[in-house]
């Protein structure tokens, strides 16, 4: 193949990917449009974050175009390369969305918007330690907004922190100099009716509004259950395979 039947193949690639892309977009703006209609909300008070982990930092360029601002990484490395690479970019927030380590809050403070998965006090701990250290270093302006991650189902390999405990830890994050507690984050178990389980953190998050009645985030739903979710109350959901297809296989 020549350079230049390279580059044309590379171009039609290019535009294919565009509109694969702007017809899934669409296809889940309609989908929580529906799903907010269906029970009284309006659609503006849902945010679509797309998870674009795995794929390439063309990708989130073109969503870009297509008007998205907000985009979910989730493992710390892959996430900080894009955020270097797509630098240029306006307007753009990240959002950790996956387990984060202690030992990589540092680096992750400098550029997330928000972290979704704080599930412990140590976790929080560090996080603060960090965003403090960014913002008096003059690599963030604003407090990392933090998501308590609430177990739904007891597994430890899921993350989460249980219930029982989401008081005590919220309270943590509350009082942080350099963290904002924006609200809660949960994923629905694996082998439960993820209605009855989003039902469940709808009452843990009333319980939190009344102490933190400006932590009203709720980030939960993903593709298969995004309905459900903002059935219950969610603002923000997590898409990533209904928008962005099947991983690349270089993620196996």
């Amino acid at each position: 193949m020549s350079s230049t039947e390279s580059q044309t193949f590379a171009a039609a690639a290019f535009d294919g990917r565009i509109a694969e892309l702007a017809e899934n977009l669409a296809g889940l703006n309609k989908r929580i449009g529906a799903a907010c209609h269906a029970v009284g909300r309006d659609p503006a008070s849902v945010r679509l974050l797309p998870v674009t982990k795995f794929f390439p930092a063309s990708d989130v360029a073109i969503l870009h175009r297509l008007g998205c601002r907000d985009f979910g990484e989730s493992r710390e490395q892959e996430a900080t390369a894009k955020v270097a690479e797509l630098g240029e970019l306006e307007d753009v927030r990240w959002h950790m969305i996956g387990r984060l380590q202690r030992n990589k809050a540092r680096v992750v403070s400098r550029w997330a918007y928000a972290v979704h998965s704080v599930d412990s006090e140590r976790l929080a701990m560090a996080l603060d330690t960090a965003a403090r250290s960014a913002l008096d270093a003059g690599e963030r302006t604003d407090p990392v907004r933090v998501l308590v991650q609430v177990s739904l189902d007891k597994d430890p390999g899921r993350g989460g922190v249980a219930p029982e405990e989401l008081a005590a830890l919220a309270d943590r994050v509350a009082g942080s100099e350099g963290l904002r507690l924006a609200g809660l984050m949960a994923i629905a178990p694996l082998d439960d009716d993820p209605a009855a389980a989003f039902g469940r953190l709808a009452t843990v998050r009333a319980r939190l509004l009344l102490d933190h009645p400006d932590a009203r985030e709720l980030s939960a739903g993903m593709s298969g259950d995004l309905e459900s979710a903002i059935e219950h109350g969610s603002s923000c959901v997590r898409v990533g395979t209904a928008l962005m297809g099947a991983r690349p296989i270089t993620s196996a």
